[in-house]
């Protein structure tokens, strides 16, 4: 009768960790959908990523091609993919860190 028992808890874990899977796997699939846009402090450098941190778009305005200075360019080019970055991991965070609560890192 014990084994049973645990037989039924076993089948009803399993069922919380399918159901569970299939809504960290809709959770992720939303957030890759998701766009995020981010700009340098100048608002010379606009980039768009998806939340998978795939780079859908950069929009760069011509004032910031100095071509006696590419260096600047480069600058605003990072620190907008790094914005868009932080926007991407801060979403991941909030929408998965449910599911991620607790597990060792």
């Amino acid at each position: 009768m014990i084994d049973m028992m645990r037989g039924g808890n076993m089948a009803g874990m399993m069922k919380q960790m399918q159901k569970l899977q299939k809504e960290m796997t809709q959770a992720q699939e939303e957030l890759n959908k998701s766009e995020f846009t981010a700009t340098s402090a100048s608002d010379m450098v606009t980039v768009t990523l998806a939340g998978d941190k795939t780079l859908k778009d950069i929009q760069i305005k011509p004032e910031a091609i100095d071509p006696d200075d590419p260096d600047m360019l480069q600058d605003l080019i990072i620190e907008a993919m790094n914005a868009g970055l932080k926007q991407v991991d801060d979403a991941t965070k909030q929408k998965m860190g449910k599911y991620t609560q607790g597990l060792p890192r």
